[in-house]
């Protein structure tokens, strides 16, 4: 098993997975919050934070190696990359997900023919050439726009940058990979087939996964709820927090179930 994860918290488990070349980290100022009512399964992606790399490397091997750290049946939530894996894991293995929370995800970051609610592949190349260039600075620089928005962004930028120190940076190999994995993966023909409760938070400025992408996805699923939050891009989970609690909370109450 190479996928690492931290179990933090009470209550029902709640598995919780990053996005590109992030680690779980990432969920640190929302941790005290969520870990009151949820046992949180913190999962870093093979390759990233505290998990070896694995081979090969795409998006259904991504996919069996979190699932095998996933308690039982369990709610899972990904973020952007997270969200891909998330899904995946919904369609190849649906009995062990309750429910899905998807965050700036879509099935599809890449526009094609046919397909405008993705962004172009030289945004991502870039943003991969910046990461390899400097990691830590460029991670933390598009963290920081992400949050400006919050009420106590300067606090979360704070823990975001400690957390960040606390797990080793992933090779460029990986980072690559990973890349490749957004720039290839499609979805869009199996959407439907997720036949569980999903939400889908999406920030209204996202311009890594635009929200055309989510109320596509909302028509697709059997069983969708979206949540749009005003004001917010591609991590609504940093720069609306409690909005952001507020809205899972909701969706995982035991009436939903």
């Amino acid at each position: 098993m190479s996928a690492h994860v931290e179990i933090i918290g009470q209550g029902k488990p709640l598995v919780m997975i990053h996005g590109w070349g992030m680690h779980s980290g990432v969920w640190q100022p929302l941790v005290k919050r969520l870990s009151k009512q949820y046992m949180l399964y913190l999962v870093d992606l093979p390759g990233m934070g505290s998990s070896r790399p694995i081979e090969p490397y795409h998006l259904h091997a991504l996919a069996e190696e979190v699932a095998q750290v996933i308690p039982g049946v369990s709610d899972v939530l990904g973020w952007s990359l997270g969200g891909l894996v998330a899904q995946r894991i919904a369609l190849n293995q649906p009995d062990r997900i309750r429910r899905l929370v998807l965050v700036g995800s879509t099935p599809c970051f890449v526009s094609r023919p046919g397909w405008e609610a993705g962004v172009d592949p030289d945004y991502f190349n870039t943003f991969a050439h910046n990461v390899n260039s400097n990691y830590r600075h460029a991670m933390l620089q598009f963290l920081t726009l992400q949050c400006m928005k919050a009420s106590d962004a300067r606090s979360t930028i704070k823990q975001l940058r400690a957390s960040f120190d606390t797990k080793p940076t992933p090779t460029q190999t990986t980072l690559l990979r990973a890349l490749h994995i957004l720039l290839e993966s499609d979805l869009r023909e199996e959407a439907s087939n997720i036949r569980k409760p999903t939400l889908l938070i999406h920030g209204d400025r996202d311009t890594l996964a635009p929200v055309q992408a989510a109320h596509w996805m909302m028509q697709q699923l059997p069983m969708g709820y979206l949540r749009v939050m005003s004001g917010s891009a591609h991590a609504p989970f940093l720069s609306h927090g409690e909005q952001f609690v507020e809205a899972l909370d909701q969706f995982l109450e035991p009436t939903q179930l």
